[in-house]
Order: structure tokens, then sequence, then C-alpha cells
């Protein structure tokens, strides 16, 4: 008796195992580790993974249920993948199915179809309006039906066996197919037929000679080549002359795209170093961390390719992460470029199908490189080489819903699997890296110059409280206005960045005071102006712009704050000859939005790209040297210890857009705290004296690099027993932690209601805590019925980048 080992999809502590079951003889010695199975689960049919086959069982044979069917041809995991399952529901305390389901792009989810269908022999005993329901069909789909008034008639006739209810197993995903027309005949056969056809069959005659020169073309092509219709084929079909096929096609997003060939660059001294130190970690098959801190401009890129071109030739596999959707744009097209064929793209910007076609290409072993955002680090490659993540200071690599894994955890548990170097890069590491390669856990390697030797922009710090009490109440410093004009005359492009989208942060009333709130969480509404709408960034609630103060009526309701559609509004006014792209979440959230605008920006079709997150990193125009920052300390005065660090990062890696090429570039940063030392030392471009500041601050109040950090968060509809529930959290894990940690809590959330559920909070801060994951474990084993009824929502994160 051959046995599968199968986890069932259902995300729930009792679940939480693997389940026997008998591989039925027919499937025996095609059943492996690693594929989708069907499988009977109570009274439903449900989608499992096999981790195991094996002889023996614990289980009593009879009790055990034989697999239903087969969901995959080959397995989607291989050996490693299963064990990085594994991995990830120890270290992020998931489910085993959350953690499989992570790794498969969403168009392998599976979906769940309920029929009923008419048993035979019993049809004459089915009452006659449930026969009239089915017609001619022995099976309809339970949705034509649930709403009908039919309802309690077909549940009488199931219960009386007359009719029974059948489940279905399908994928989201559809493969894309395509007609094909092949010639069947051999040359001189078609050669003598066409001699012999009437003069009247002349588009059979086009036809016939199309596919002489082809012998297969798609059936579209063939049409519309030879101006024919599907009935010529038919009619070359009866004389058996060609026949038509269904070819698998991919969707391509990049099919329409070409992408010039470029050459390897040659290597600055230090890109050198750098390249010779990963080299030799390539030559030995040794897995090394590499953290490559360098300069914004440096050429990490370029590293990154001729080290992907090493190993390419050793006939290996190499993934590429980069943080931004927006990024992926510019850096698709740069590996495109480089490797044509060989890249497969993955990122959130393209369709389900796109996904789903990428993902294949990859494990069919089609592709030998993966560009893409957090998700392509679970790429089914079998023998990578080298795992790249850059601008790893990112906080999107870490992914905020279960599992709540860093993609930079799992490319190092990878990478020790696989033997091969994992390359950090950043021109601002994340403390925790830079600390790791002070400490010698990473090797470093530094890129401090720029290439072709140009000198960082020079940064000019503005003081908007100055400017206010020299009566300038608009958004733009009198210095930054100076130089975007004097950029349009000279007809260079500038840049300007602000860390938030919408018209404005809040509504106010300037009579009572009172602010606009969302009625499901506590914060206030932002105000989108194309819409007139205001909307809530947290649960999606929307309204209508009012004209008068809901509390007291008052029509002096005003706008607070600055968003980036009134910074586009503010330059119409005051630039009216310039020519402005903004790009946020609004403007992008439209398929392939991102590559347009930025393409439409390089090509010289707008003086000024605005925008938020999105434009500060990575991007490259030869033709920028101004970059202005609007608001450079809306992330300082945000409840999260990283907020120094971040404000940080992104001075720097924003100042880093200008000046990239020949033309120098300038960078002016307006804030009403020029004081603080993240402002200071990002317009210095001196990110070792920041770390250095940074660390002191970090070990003085205990956050990490010094400790770990746990979160948990606890939401629940009524406050006083969501309160309750994360006091016993607290006190149940001061008892099982050693004195050393800290447990600090429960305290509300910054946010302390979202989607009308109270939220508190707990931490822990520890060093080493061999029994944490026991502890948290049972927590939640504890709270798992009331979590399963939606009474209460516990969130464990075991390296919280969102303290919100």
């Amino acid at each position: 008796m051959t046995i599968a080992s199968v986890i069932v999809d259902i995300p729930a502590s009792q679940t939480d195992r693997p389940f026997d079951y008998i591989i039925p003889p027919e499937l025996v010695g095609i059943v492996q580790a690693g594929m989708r199975v069907v499988v009977p689960f109570g009274t439903r049919l449900l989608q499992g993974f096999v981790i195991e086959v094996k002889e023996t069982t614990d289980m009593p044979i009879e009790q055990l249920k034989p697999i239903h069917s087969l969901f995959d041809v080959v397995p989607v995991f291989n050996e490693e993948l299963l064990q990085l399952g594994k991995w990830l529901t120890e270290t992020t305390l998931c489910f085993m199915v959350s953690a499989l389901q992570a790794m498969l792009p969403a168009a392998m989810k599976a979906k769940y179809e309920k029929d009923i269908r008419l048993i035979e022999q019993h049809i004459s005993l089915v009452h006659e309006d449930v026969r009239a329901l089915f017609g001619d069909r022995l099976a309809i789909p339970w949705s034509d039906v649930e709403k009908t008034p039919y309802v309690r008639l077909l549940q009488k006739e199931i219960a009386n066996g007359h009719i029974e209810v059948v489940y279905r197993v399908e994928e989201k995903g559809k493969i894309k197919t395509e007609k094909w027309v092949e010639l069947c005949a051999s040359d001189e056969h078609v050669t003598h037929i066409l001699a012999s056809l009437s003069t009247r069959a002349i588009k059979q005659k086009q036809v016939l000679e199309r596919l002489l020169a082809a012998r297969t073309l798609p059936l579209k092509q063939l049409l519309s080549e030879t101006n024919s219709t599907f009935a010529t084929v038919q009619s070359l079909m009866k004389k058996q002359l060609v026949t038509v096929k269904e070819q698998e096609v991919y969707r391509d997003p990049y099919a329409n795209r070409s992408f010039t060939k470029t050459k390897p660059l040659a290597l600055t001294d230090e890109q050198r170093k750098a390249l010779h130190a990963i080299g030799q970690a390539l030559d030995e098959d040794v897995h090394d961390v590499f953290l490559m801190y360098g300069v914004t401009g440096s050429g990490k890129t370029e590293v990154y390719m001729q080290a992907i071109d090493i190993v390419l030739k050793k006939g290996k596999e190499a993934i590429v992460l980069v943080p931004e959707i927006s990024l992926t744009p510019q850096m698709v097209r740069r590996f495109k470029e480089r490797f044509g064929s060989r890249v497969a793209v993955l990122h959130s910007g393209l369709s389900l199908g796109e996904k789903y076609d990428e993902w294949r290409k990859i494990q069919r072993k089609e592709v030998q490189l993966v560009v893409g955002a957090r998700s392509a680090i679970f790429a089914p490659f079998e023998n990578i080489g080298i795992i790249i993540i850059d601008e790893e200071h990112e906080t999107s690599y870490k992914q905020e819903e279960s599992p709540r894994y860093h993609a930079r955890d799992v490319a190092i548990f990878r990478g020790r699997y696989h033997r091969c170097p994992v390359v950090l890069g950043s021109a601002t590491p994340s403390l925790e890296s830079f600390a790791r390669a002070k400490k010698g856990v990473y090797k470093q390697v530094t890129l401090t110059r720029r290439m072709n030797d140009h000198a960082l922009p020079p940064v000019e710090i503005v003081d908007m409280r100055e400017e206010l009490r020299a009566g300038n109440r608009s958004m733009f410093s009198r210095l930054l206005f100076e130089k975007l004009t004097e950029r349009l005359q000279k007809g260079e492009q500038s840049v300007l960045f602000l860390n938030r989208r919408g018209y404005s942060s809040f509504v106010m009333c300037r009579d009572c005071g009172h602010v606009i709130q969302c009625p499901h969480c506590d914060i206030s509404l932002t105000y989108h102006r194309v819409q007139q709408q205001l909307k809530c960034h947290y649960c999606g609630y929307e309204q209508r712009m009012s004209s008068h103060c809901p509390a007291c009526q008052s029509e002096h309701i005003r706008f607070f704050g600055t968003g980036t559609q009134k910074v586009e509004e503010e330059l119409t006014k005051l630039l009216p000859h310039a020519r402005v792209i903004r790009m946020d979440v609004d403007t992008t959230s439209r398929k392939g939005a991102h590559e347009r605008l930025l393409n439409e920006f390089g090509e010289g079709n707008a003086d000024i790209l605005l925008g938020t997150q999105m434009i500060a990193k990575g991007l490259d125009f030869p033709n920028v040297t101004l970059v202005g920052v609007l608001a450079a300390d809306t992330m300082l005065h945000v409840p999260d210890f990283r907020a120094a660090e971040k404000t940080f990062q992104l001075l720097t890696q924003v100042s880093g857009r200008a000046g990239r090429h020949h033309l120098p570039g300038e960078v002016v940063i307006q804030t009403y705290t020029p004081e603080h030392y993240s402002i200071q030392l990002a317009a210095d471009h001196h990110f070792e004296a920041f770390y250095e500041r940074e660390m002191i601050t970090r070990k003085k109040h205990g956050y990490p690099p010094f400790y770990y950090l746990t979160l948990i968060t606890v939401s629940h509809v009524d406050p006083l027993k969501g309160v309750s529930v994360a006091e016993k959290i607290a006190a149940h894990v001061k008892k099982h932690l050693s004195p050393e940690a800290v447990v600090l809590g429960p305290v509300a959330s910054p946010i302390a209601r979202m989607n009308d559920r109270y939220r508190y909070q707990c931490m822990i801060k520890y060093k080493r805590e061999a029994n944490l994951t026991t502890a948290l474990r049972t927590i939640v084993e504890h709270y798992q019925r009331d979590m399963a009824r939606g009474d209460v929502t516990i969130t464990i994160d075991l390296n919280p980048y969102m303290m919100m």
C-alpha cells in the first residue's frame, strides 16, 4: 500500500498537520512529493499538497480515503521548496498551507465549485419543477440556482437521495491556447494538388502556398495574410491536407517591446574589486552574504549584471529582487537588453495570467534569470548560482500578512541550500545589515564613488519656518521656486518629491476645529480632489466632500497639509508653461501606467516629475539636474523607532536622482525641523555618521540591531474584551520567558481603531529566548476557536517593520 502525506487547504490549527491518503493503484508511481492533489475531506473535495510518499501509516488502513484526482502532472515544489515551507512555518508562526500558498502565483490558488447532479435511476421520482430546472442537463452549477425560489425543493430532493452534490476543485489561472494550422501532406503531394485545383479555389491555393513556405502558422496570422476565412481551412482539412491544433501560448507582458542588446561596460577599480570578491565565492561554490554598500550612481547594477553573467555561463540560475513596481520597468529593460529572452519578470503590475505564464517559464527551465518584487524569491529554480537584493533596506521586502517573512531571510535560506552567494545592495543599508557587516557576519564591499567620478549633488536645506516669517505662504520656498524656473529656462528636468498622495492630509473646520474622521478607524480622512472624495487610506471608506462642517454647519471648512494633487495644482498656477507628470497611487493604478509615465518623462515630454515614494529610488534620467523635497519631515513624527532611519534613507535616495550623468545636479530639502540629525546628515551624504549616531539611540532604548523584537497585536469589536485578551497574553509571555526579556504593554495601537475593531499591542524585546516560539504558538492555539469565529484577531510579527 502506497500512502501520501497531504497538507489540506484549510488554514486552521486543527488541520495544520499532514493527513494520510491511499494512492489509488492507477496513480502509484505518478503521485510525487511537491504535487497538488484533490482529496476528500469531510463532505468536501479540497486541494492538498503532497509532502511525502511513504509505504507505512500510523492510521488503520480502513479509515484512510483514497486521493480523488491529480491537480498537477509534475510537482510544483521541489525538495528545497518543501523544506523552505517548513522553515517558514517555524520562523513566522504561520500554518504550513499558508507557507506553501505564498510560494505559488495567485493564478494557482484553488477555486472551489459546487454542482448538483441528477441521479439517473431516480430521474422519474424528481419533482417536475426541478426536472424543468435541469432541462436536458444532468448537472448544473449550484451558483446558478442558489438565489432562486427552488432552493428548498432542491434540499428536499437531496435529502431524498434523488440529487447529489458534487464538488469541483479548479485552478484560477487558465492556460492560454491558440489555434495553429499545420500542413500534414508532403510537399510533392501539395504541389500536385495545387496544380490540379480549379481556378475558382483561389483562397485554398493561397493558403496552401503560404503553408508550403512555413509548414505551420497561427490560424489568425494565416487568415489575415491570405485574407481568407476558416471555411477555406475546413475545406483543406476535409481533403486531409492540413490539420488544426491547439497550441499553448504565453501571455508575454513584453511581447510588443524590442530590446537593443547591450554589452558589459568597463568597470572602475572599486567595481572590479567588488566583482572579484563575489566571483571568488562563485568559483568556490560557497555561501557568503555580501553587503554591497555603494553611493547612489556608483554602478551597483553593472556589478550585479557581470556577476550574473558568470553564473549563467556556469549553467546556473539567478534571482534579482527589486523593491518597487516603479523600479521594475527600468531594471527589466536593463536586464532584458543584456540577457534577452533568458529573463522572466514577476511583479504586481502583471495580470494574473501573465504572472502564471512567467512562473511556468521558470518551472519549465525556459529562463535562467528572474527579476521581480518580493515574491520572486520563491522562483522554482533548482540550481541557483546567485541571489541579489537591490535596495536591501526597503521595507517592502517584508510581507505584512501571514506568512510574515522577510525576503532577505528567505534569500539567505536558499543561498545556504544552494551554496551560493547572496548580494545585498544599497546606498543606505538597513542598520541591521550594516551592523552585521561591521561584525563580519556579512562581507562588505564598498563603492564610494559615482561612475565617471561625478560628484554627489550639493544639498541645500530650507527652513520653512523662516519662509513663513518672511511672508511666503506658498508650498515652494523662494529658493526652490527660483531653481525650478531656472531649469525650465535651460530645458533641464526636475524631480519633486512629496511623501503623500491625495490633495491634502486632512479637512478641518476653522470655526470649531472639527476634523473629519473615518467612521470606522481612528484616523482623519484624506481629500482627493479629482473625484471630490474623502478617503480612508486604511479601510477604504469613502464619502463625498461636504461644503459645511458636519459638527457646527459652518462654511469655513478648509484643507490642511499638502498632497500630490494640490502640489500639481499649485505648479500649474505658478509655472503655467511647465509640463508636469504626477506619479502616485492614484495615477498609476492602471496596468502599465508606471512604465508609460516614466517613458514619457525619459523621452523629455515633461519638465517636472512630481511623485511619492515610488520615484525616490533607482530611477536614472540624464537630464534631471534638480531634486526638490517638499516635506522632509512627514515621516519623522510617526511613532516608529525606525522613523529617523527611514527619513535618512529616503532623502539620500531621492537626492541621488540628480546629476547622475554629464550635467551637474542640485538638491533642495524643505523642512520644518532642519536641525534633526537625519536631515542634516542626509544633506552631507554621510551614511557612516548617521549610522554611529542612530546606533547610540537604538542601544539606549533597546531596539534592533541590539535586540530582537516581536509585536503582538490584538483586535476586537469590544474594547474591553480586546484589552482583557491582550493583558492575558502579556501575562502568559512574561511567565514563560527569561527575566532578560522585556515585555511592554498592552497599550492601544497608534491607530487605536481600524475597520471598527479596537487594537492593542504588546511588544517583546529579547536577545536569545529558547522558549519564545513555544510560548507564542500556545497563544495562537489557545485562541484558535475565538479567532475562527472572528471574535478576536491576534497577529504575531517576529520582526515588525510596521509599528502602526
